[in-house]
Parts: structure tokens; sequence; C-alpha cells
């Protein structure tokens, strides 16, 4: 059909995930939750853009239902939960002799003092980290992480490399680099002080 049938009045279409001649729209078969969601608002708020809703509502539910819990259930299998492994591995990460301090690791990892004081505790009574007095201020305690952290902050990073590589296999080379780099460009949008600090 030309565009010339088509009548000079007649309103134009939305571009978009509602409108079945978009190239934005997914093949047939592969519409997810994000699609469904943005059909919805299509419809009933045809006026706005939500295109950067769906995108970004996409990577949320990624990180929330796929590779969130696929990181949890990699660390748990050494009776630790993600909060304690990403304690254990800040501590690793620093090289010998694996000590910070208590507010440092708050600091570093996004805490409150109350949270991260309720973590160590946990940890130091599964023999993963030593607490001990600061020698050059007694007022402070320095957090330690002991053989037996070191081995198991080795072993559950060992596990959740293995997850999260298995699901990013599922993207072809272009697909991860394509990735990499808009998550980049939205990281420096962010800012220094957000960039991830495990």
């Amino acid at each position: 059909m030309s565009d010339d049938s088509v009548p000079a009045n007649a309103p134009a279409r939305p571009e978009g995930p509602g409108d079945p001649d978009s190239p934005r729209r997914p093949a047939a078969g592969s519409a997810d939750p994000t699609d469904r969601l943005a059909d919805d608002w299509l419809r009933e708020r045809p006026d706005l853009d939500l295109g950067a809703v769906a995108v970004l509502g996409r990577l949320a539910f990624v990180a929330e239902q796929v590779t969130g819990p696929a990181g949890e259930r990699a660390v748990r299998r050494h009776g630790i939960s993600k909060g304690e492994f990403d304690v254990l591995a800040t501590l690793r990460r620093g090289g010998p002799p694996y000590v910070l301090s208590p507010s440092r690791l708050s600091d570093t990892l996004l805490t409150s003092r109350a949270g991260m004081t309720k973590r160590l505790d946990r940890l130091e009574r599964a023999g993963l980290v030593a607490r001990s007095l600061d020698t050059e201020d007694r007022r402070s305690f320095r957090i330690a992480l002991t053989d037996e952290g070191r081995r198991v902050a080795d072993a559950a990073l060992t596990d959740l490399a293995a997850a999260l590589t298995g699901l990013v296999s599922l993207l072809d080379d272009g697909e991860r680099e394509g990735l990499d780099r808009a998550l980049r460009s939205l990281a420096r949008a962010a800012g220094p002080s957000a960039a991830p600090r495990r």
C-alpha cells in the first residue's frame, strides 16, 4: 500500500513497543515482562516516550531477578550471605595483611555502621575474621581476615565468577562488548562516587 492511500488527516501512529511496525518491537515470542509493561503504558500514555524506562527497567529486572540471585546462590554454598562475602572480598582484594577498620569497610561497601557490626559479629563467630584493638588508636578496632576467611573468600569468588560467566556466555562477543560500553557510559554519567567499591 502506498503512502498516498493514507488519508491526509489520519492521526500519526506513535512508534514504540505497541506499534507492530516499529523497529524497536521485539520479534514474536521474545517479549518479556518489560515489553508488556511498556505496551500497557504506550496504550495509556501514547504522548510519552518511555523507551528509556523500558531499557533501564529491564536492566533493573536482570540485576534483581537474574544476576543477584545467581550470585547469592554461589556464595551461600560456602555458608555465608552475599553481604558477608562482600566484607571478606573487600579484605581479600586489599592484599596482605588483609586488615581494615570497620568504618573503612562500611564506607567502601556503602553500609551503615550498625549493619556492618552485625556482619562482622557473624563473621567473627564463624572464625572468618578477627577483631583486634588498633595499636595507634585504642578506641578503635581493626578487622583481619583469618586463614579460614581467606579460604572461604577465594572459594566463594571462584563459584561467583563461574556463575556470572555462565550468564554472560549467553551473549555473543558483540553483545558483551556493547553492553560493557553502555554500562560504562551510564556509570560515568552517575559520577565517580557511584562506582562499585567491592
